[in-house]
């Protein structure tokens, strides 16, 4: 039975970086306690194989846990950036990943020992006997050979320390990589005799390296196709929407002209959605387009389908479809379309000669009224989404606006919290500073203002329409 003390109060989990320190923390003691018994066989027998054996398997294993820390080190701070990748295809792994040889080429008499373990790993035959330093390198593949060569010159003439890895093909036509350390043998008067090597098959490791390449560079790419789409997408979104703040030509009749500016809100984790938009144009018969809305979906499919809805809520403003016959008629364009979508929207004329606002709205939220230093929404007529269902019909209301009104219509998404008759708190609380603003932009920034600082799930846009008079 658990302690009652927490009993109803698991243990918190340790964060993901957390975990990688302590791992980290951990790799760096075992490789302190790795160094603590390396050091007692510093003082060994060169002439005894067995403790060449001992401290070369030292030197690997403290290689591969610095190999360990590096990679972890990788995981905690990210991806760095990508690096061609010229690894060769992934090689058969099998039961030989990780076995460990033994070979001594004497210089002297030609002589060659190989432990059992190499005869498997290089899969020959100990009747065959072992390979010289000559022969060694047919079996490696040509773009190794002169690693080998230069690593065995460097040994011998030079005396350094052997150390690399290269790739070899055996007879079963499996490739192998390993990884060969060795240094030469010297007799008393500091001549070179031989060379001594142990040799790794680190075929698996190196798989995990090419893995882990392919990785970050896939990330990588991916990435780039990401900003690639959202370049696209914005400047496709900007191109079919109007500049922010550009107002249409005054309406006719003086005292009700509309002054009009309208911006994007973009949420703070994916900028702009694609598939939000306003526009505002004067028509032909002397009244005035406002509208916005939303469609599902970010990006360029999003962005072209906000093209193809405008385009054709503009061509029939145009043509004189009053807003709710528009709206059923853009409700068959997107339920009928290549990429099916839902939408929000809202349609509205004005007509500055009577002063009238004739609107119509599909699932969206109504538009906010101030007026003498009060606000609220209109009343909405009927209306569900773009794309819902087919054969649907809309309502449709009007609304008296005055010289001075303020009317503020945004789209923040299908499905706004405080729903369509409803408005958000931080909205109204503005009801003073709109009716007391003198233009359309001033109301604008105002709004931006109090919004930018939230944390939006989703892009947005707002359009303000100030009466003048």
């Amino acid at each position: 039975m658990p302690s009652p003390l927490f009993a109803d109060r698991p243990a918190a989990r340790p964060s993901e970086r957390n975990a990688v320190d302590a791992m980290i923390d951990r790799a760096r003691r075992l490789r302190g306690d790795l160094d603590s018994v390396c050091r007692t066989a510093v003082a060994i027998d060169e002439d005894d194989p067995q403790q060449r054996w001992q401290r070369a398997l030292c030197e690997l294993a403290a290689h591969h846990l610095d190999d360990l820390g590096a990679r972890l080190g990788q995981l905690r701070e990210g991806p760095p950036p990508p690096v061609p990748d010229t690894a060769p295809a992934d090689e058969e792994q099998g039961p030989l990943s990780g076995r460990a040889g033994s070979a001594e080429w004497n210089l002297l008499d030609d002589g060659v020992e190989w432990s059992v373990e190499l005869y498997e790993i290089f899969g020959r035959d100990a009747a065959a006997g072992p390979l010289s330093l000559d022969e060694l390198p047919t079996m490696l593949v040509p773009e190794d050979q002169p690693l080998l060569t230069s690593m065995v010159t460097s040994c011998l003439i030079d005396g350094k320390p052997m150390d690399g890895e290269f790739r070899i093909r055996r007879p079963d036509g499996r490739m192998r990589t390993l990884h060969a350390m060795g240094e030469p043998v010297l007799d008393s008067e500091g001549r070179t005799v031989s060379l001594w090597a142990v040799l790794r098959d680190v075929s698996a490791l190196d798989d995990s390296r090419k893995r882990e390449v392919r990785t970050r560079d896939s990330l990588h790419r991916q990435d780039d196709i990401a900003r690639a789409e959202h370049r696209i997408a914005t400047e496709l979104h900007q191109a079919v929407l109007p500049a922010p703040h550009d107002s249409p030509a005054p309406a006719c009749g003086g005292s009700g002209a509309m002054d009009v500016a309208a911006r994007l809100l973009p949420s703070r984790s994916c900028g702009p959605s694609g598939g939000d938009w306003y526009d505002a144009m004067t028509l032909p018969d002397g009244r005035t387009l406002l509208t916005v809305g939303s469609l599902t979906g970010h990006g360029i499919p999003a962005a072209s389908t906000v093209a193809m809805v405008l385009g054709a809520l503009r061509g029939m403003a145009v043509a004189g479809i009053e807003p709710r016959a528009l709206l059923t008629h853009l409700n068959q364009l997107v339920q009928t379309s290549a990429q099916p979508a839902l939408g929000s929207a809202l349609c509205g004329f004005f007509d500055p000669s009577a002063g009238l606002l004739t609107w119509a709205q599909a699932g969206h939220p109504a538009p906010l009224l101030f007026r003498d230093g009060t606000g609220a929404p209109l009343v909405p007529p009927e209306g569900v989404l773009l794309g819902a269902a087919p054969g649907v019909t809309y309502g449709q209301e009007t609304a008296r606006l005055l010289p001075g009104d303020v009317l503020l219509l945004r789209a923040d998404g299908l499905a706004p919290a405080t729903g369509l008759g409803a408005a958000p708190d931080e909205l109204l609380g503005l009801a003073a500073r709109l009716s007391g603003s003198r233009t359309a932009a001033e109301c604008v920034r105002s709004v931006a203002e109090e919004l930018g600082g939230a944390e939006r799930p989703a892009g947005g846009c707002v359009l303000v329409a100030r009466v003048t008079g």
